[in-house]
């Protein structure tokens, strides 16, 4: 194995080794890609304060998120397409997760089924789904996350009309990928991810296709898809889905404190401050500017948890700061699966892991739950100063 020392050494050796519409797909943003970038780089505008001559033994980053205590504040967030990145991704994904000590989230549109990951796991884990209009489908496919033992719905609220990617369009992005002159040409050098792919359990949408009415394979998955996403989504619609799912429930995708004060009022009991990794409106804030009003707003009504970003400890430690009670991590841990299969996936959170204890611990705190913004400097205009 290749020496690992922090995220940015896992997705190099990503990129030589997954297809690049996959690695695409991953690691790009929506029209300009200026939020795509902000999310990152909005985290250098916020610097620590050094601490020395404190008590440095018995640290300890343990924690809780929906009542369920995680080796540090950390999910793994959904991410579609996972097991295109490598053969059975999110069964090795969520193993990983398992063993780590934190929660892991299945993707609607996953390669792998809910039941495949729930025969492959013990621990019970987050099942993130989409707001569609199809009501039967939806109601089974809860049904089947019951059955699982999933322990929280993640109901994603920014995806009711689907920013532009360009690289996805120019790819043909698809699962299997299409065969062309183009794709076969890079396909063929990239020897390990295809003999892996041949013993794959699937190689298309296990949620979807033979579930959602009409859909038997890839062909019809596509018309499917283009019309599943429900436009006329309100806050009634959403009660509605909470309601169906009749237990936990976190709301992904709220960038305003508005959006946070309803989601407060309907009951969720927690949210996530995300802008969809920059794929969906461009232009927008970064999810770490708006993370402090969110807070201000609900953050003693339910938890409220960051994603969008974070690519090591100390970003994760800037979130907790500002007031996060916890983080998901997405591209982080996908650039481990691509790299080294289950063991990436440990070794990326290995590396955040190590960031995080070590940065809490030279800013003077033993403890993750007591870390507060006293950690930080943080600029007096960093969320903005906008005229009316």
């Amino acid at each position: 194995m290749a020496v690992i020392t922090c995220i940015d050494d896992l997705k190099r050796i990503y990129r030589r080794r997954v297809p690049k519409m996959f690695y695409d797909y991953c690691e790009t943003g929506s029209w300009s890609e200026q939020t795509f970038e902000e999310n990152t780089s909005d985290f250098r505008s916020i610097y620590f304060r050094q601490r020395v001559a404190i008590d440095m033994t018995r640290r300890t980053t343990e924690s809780q998120m929906l009542g369920e205590t995680v080796s540090m504040p950390v999910a793994l967030a959904p991410v579609g397409l996972t097991g295109m990145q490598h053969a059975d991704g999110e069964i090795l994904a969520a193993k990983a997760a398992e063993d780590f000590g934190v929660p892991f989230t299945l993707s609607t549109l996953s390669i792998c089924s809910i039941e495949d990951v729930a025969a492959e796991t013990t621990r019970p884990f987050w099942f993130q789904v989409y707001t569609l209009s199809d009501d039967d489908f939806m109601r089974r496919l809860m049904e089947r996350a019951r059955a699982a033992n999933c322990s929280a719905i993640v109901i994603t609220l920014d995806l009711q009309v689907q920013g532009q990617r360009h690289k996805d369009l120019k790819n043909g992005l698809s699962a299997p990928p299409k065969l062309t002159i183009k794709s076969i040409a890079n396909l063929a050098t990239k020897v390990s991810w295809g003999l892996e792919m041949l013993g794959a359990r699937r190689r298309t949408f296990g949620n979807v296709v033979g579930h959602a009415q009409g859909v038997t394979d890839s062909s019809s998955l596509s018309s499917w898809t283009a019309e599943a996403f429900d436009h006329s989504l309100d806050w009634d619609r959403v009660k509605q889905l909470m309601d169906m799912w009749g237990g936990k429930v976190v709301l992904k995708g709220i960038m305003n404190r508005e959006d946070a004060e309803r989601a407060a009022e309907l009951g969720a009991d927690a949210i996530v401050v995300s802008n969809h990794g920059g794929r969906q409106l461009d232009g927008a804030l970064s999810s770490i500017r708006v993370l402090p009003d969110i807070i201000a707003a609900v953050g003693d009504r339910m938890e409220v948890y960051f994603d969008s970003g974070i690519r090591s400890g100390q970003d994760i430690l800037k979130a907790l700061a500002l007031g996060a009670d916890g983080v998901m991590i997405g591209r982080a841990w996908v650039y481990g699966l691509g790299a080294m299969g289950q063991e990436g996936v440990t070794r990326s959170l290995e590396v955040l892991h190590k960031e995080l204890d070590t940065t809490m611990a030279l800013c003077g705190h033993r403890d993750i739950n007591a870390v507060d913004r006293n950690i930080l400097h943080v600029p007096e205009d960093f969320a903005g100063r906008w005229a009316d």
